[in-house]
């Protein structure tokens, strides 16, 4: 592992010298990135098959896949450069994060500040609008799931405009679970699990680019995008925010939760006739209603 992130930091040193307009740079960059996420893939023993290649996102625009590990970022970018945007990170990944940034154009930002995420989402609308660039990933999810469902996905990437890539990423878990549950385990515990398992074997789908609707929200779009995402890959699409493992549900959300629950009162009959009891029997411990005896 360490031997494959020193080859990314390297090479992307000395590609981050050449001027941003040559030509060359983009290409070299492009060669580089692909050569050092696949010595990373190897670490990990993955199998990885793309499907519908003739889907894949080739330029300026913003890629969207369904959330499990860490490891999506690495599978993925094996097969196509892409810019990353996500939050900054310490350690480990604040290495690739770095290193990364040399040779490309990303987008790192905190999470827990409001004024520089709408900086992000300023450069992000800037970003797709340059076409020159690479398309963006994101995993709109915004936490990893455990590979058996898609959740809520958070509307900001679809707000922006442009063209959404759709991928859709299913794990065999027989050979290796790729979920992280970063409450258990540290990132360098959850790699050496990755390492040390039998291998990483993953199916990637590269669905037809979607775009915005006429009149569509951007939560209705972001839903459809979801749907499909999970249909592909044979996930179950719940409306669930994955966030919610962390975070205790918003007041908003109880209260719309409980409006659903209270119409299904309010459309049940508020009036039931009462049944028509008749007792022709002449023993009293006796009575027939409905045609039942009861005693």
């Amino acid at each position: 592992m360490m031997k494959q992130t020193t080859t990314l930091t390297t090479l992307t040193f000395v590609i981050g010298l050449l001027p941003d307009n040559w030509t060359l740079k983009k290409k070299l960059n492009d060669h580089a990135s692909k050569f050092s996420f696949r010595l990373l893939s190897r670490a990990f023993s993955a199998i990885v098959t793309y499907h519908q290649i003739e889907n894949k996102p080739m330029k300026n625009g913003i890629c969207v896949a369904n959330h499990t590990s860490p490891i999506d970022v690495v599978l993925l970018a094996c097969d196509t450069s892409y810019a990353m945007i996500g939050q900054v990170h310490g350690g480990f990944l604040g290495i690739l994060q770095r290193a990364l940034g040399r040779a490309s154009s990303h987008i790192w930002f905190e999470r827990s500040e409001m004024k520089d995420r709408e900086a992000v989402a300023k450069r992000l609308k800037e970003h797709v609008e340059d076409l020159s660039k690479l398309p963006i990933l994101i995993f709109p999810e915004g936490t990893c799931i455990n590979n058996s469902a898609v959740m809520q996905f958070k509307k900001g990437s679809f707000e922006v405009g442009g063209v959404i890539y759709p991928v859709a990423i299913k794990y065999d878990s027989r050979f290796g679970d790729p979920f992280w549950n970063s409450h258990e385990y540290s990132m360098l515990q959850y790699l050496y699990m990755m390492m040390t398992s039998w291998a990483i074997v993953c199916d990637v789908w590269y669905l037809p680019p979607m775009t915005r609707l006429s009149g569509e929200s951007s939560v209705d779009f972001a839903n459809r995008v979801k749907a499909e995402i999970a249909r592909k890959g044979g996930l179950v699409d719940l409306d669930w925010d994955g966030q919610l493992k962390r975070a205790p549900a918003k007041r908003e959300w109880k209260q719309k939760e409980q409006l659903k629950y209270s119409k299904k009162f309010s459309s049940s009959p508020r009036h039931i006739a009462p049944l028509e009891c008749k007792n022709d029997s002449p023993n009293p411990s006796t009575s027939r209603m409905d045609g039942r005896a009861y005693s």
